[in-house]
């Protein structure tokens, strides 16, 4: 006869401090537990709820510039380290775990109009209405740490004077180039040359913005007053391709993690991602702001992309979601002309024109400080049942919900009646036109008037 015998080991149930958990057996047999879902569905409530108790996403100001704040620069070697540039030619380095300021660079006779930091984080490249672009010495991470802002004298490793302003500046992701917009052409400069090593020119519209594509270093994108965006390429020397939007875009940004795609914050409202390889359509439309969007920039994941707007608001857009996940904004908080994720992703800063940069969690109910593995468990357990209930009415409700400043509400519905009226307009004249004289256009199409290879 064969008899089961039910035997542990005592070790493996015996704490070896006072302080250990106790080792509990589970079996996870979904006949033992009915009530499991409804378990979790209440969990996922009570987490979407915690998150709204807990969603205090505003940090501090950092306060120093007298004018508006109209670029802003990361350190890609320093994690602290972001560099803003103002309105009056004040440059300054701030120390975002202090939020004070480490030094200025002063130098610039007008609008600071651009800046950006060389791939080793030693070189700091300034551009302004002065027409003037301006190379700077870094200090180290070491002279950011000590906070010893007593040196804060001119730093000027070189300084060129060209023919017209710029308008913005951009360095190569690996290399010692970097291309400056201004007038109707874009330059290519190189650290050891007074005088452009490159131009491309394509058309007579002034270039407003420049990118550098992080995978491909030769590769750079642009756009211009006359409403269209360009690629450009260093190695042929020669303008890839161009197409035209019915609204100017101010800014552009790639997605470090897919070096094909980029997004361009544009005039109408809108932020739309293209692929390079794939013009004539865009990949996504982002929708949500009520007025021009300034800024964009890219998180180090990929994943998300943070926009600033002429509305007074900071927007947070997963890389292929329609609509924004997290709105940011304050009472004090002006017209936002540039956006910055942090190099960790952990946080965002803008810079508006109230002269203040602002400090903001990208996770509005994140835990700042240091977290026990316990928690960090729970915090995952809590967003994995919250993902995976989000579909379900009540908690998509709570999730969805951001409370708006009332201007900005109003302004949103009133967008929204006018493009509902604008449809049911080409609705009816495609009722009374000949069938097929009106075909439809996706939202994606319609905003490209033409291509220019």
């Amino acid at each position: 006869m064969r008899v089961k015998v039910i035997s542990r080991s005592a070790d493996e149930f015996t704490r070896e401090r006072s302080n250990d958990l106790q080792r509990v057996s589970r079996n996870y047999d979904p006949n033992l537990r009915t009530q499991e879902k409804a378990v979790e569905y209440v969990r996922a409530l009570n987490a979407a709820k915690l998150d709204k108790v807990f969603a205090r996403p505003f940090i501090g100001a950092m306060d120093g510039h007298v004018d508006a704040i109209s670029c802003m620069a990361k350190n890609p070697s320093h994690l602290k380290g972001v560099f803003s540039g103002s309105m009056d030619g004040d440059i300054r380095l701030w120390d975002i775990a202090s939020r004070k300021t480490v030094c200025q660079y002063p130098g610039h006779q007008g609008a600071v109009r651009g800046l950006s930091v060389s791939t080793d984080g030693r070189i700091l490249v300034s551009c302004g209405s002065d027409c003037t672009v301006r190379l700077w010495r870094v200090p180290l991470a070491s002279g950011i740490e000590s906070d010893d802002s007593s040196d804060s004298s001119d730093k000027t490793l070189a300084s060129y004077v060209w023919k017209n302003a710029f308008w913005a500046v951009d360095h190569q992701w690996e290399g010692n180039l970097f291309a400056t917009a201004g007038g109707s052409q874009v330059d290519i400069w190189d650290h050891n040359r007074s005088q452009p090593v490159n131009s491309f020119e394509w058309g007579n519209d002034t270039v407003i913005s420049v990118r550098f594509n992080p995978g491909e270093p030769n590769v750079l994108a642009t756009s211009s007053s006359d409403r269209s965006i360009a690629i450009h390429d260093l190695r042929t020397s020669s303008s890839a391709i161009k197409f035209q939007m019915t609204t100017k875009t101010n800014s552009i940004a790639w997605n470090p993690m897919e070096p094909m795609n980029f997004t361009a914050a544009n005039e109408n409202c809108n932020c739309y991602s293209y692929d390079a390889r794939k013009l004539p359509e865009a990949k996504c439309v982002h929708k949500d702001h009520v007025s021009a969007v300034m800024d964009i920039d890219y998180s180090p994941t990929g994943r998300e992309f943070v926009t600033g707007s002429y509305d007074r608001t900071v927007r947070i857009f997963q890389y292929n979601g329609g609509h924004s996940r997290e709105i940011y904004h304050t009472k004090r908080m002006q017209r936002v002309f540039c956006v910055k994720f942090s190099c960790d992703a952990s946080y965002v800063i803008s810079g508006s024109d109230d002269t203040n940069l602002r400090l903001w969690k990208a996770k509005a109910s994140e835990q700042l400080g240091v977290i026990l593995p316990r928690e960090r468990k729970k915090h995952e357990y809590m967003e994995a049942v919250k993902n995976r209930y989000k579909h379900l009415p009540e908690v998509k409700r709570i999730l969805r919900h951001r409370h708006l400043p009332k201007p900005i509400y109003k302004a949103g519905l009133l967008r929204r009646t006018m493009a509902d009226a604008e449809k049911r307009k080409e609705d009816r004249r495609r009722a009374h036109s000949a069938p097929g004289s009106m075909p439809r256009k996706s939202i994606r199409k319609s905003k490209i008037i033409q291509v220019i290879e």
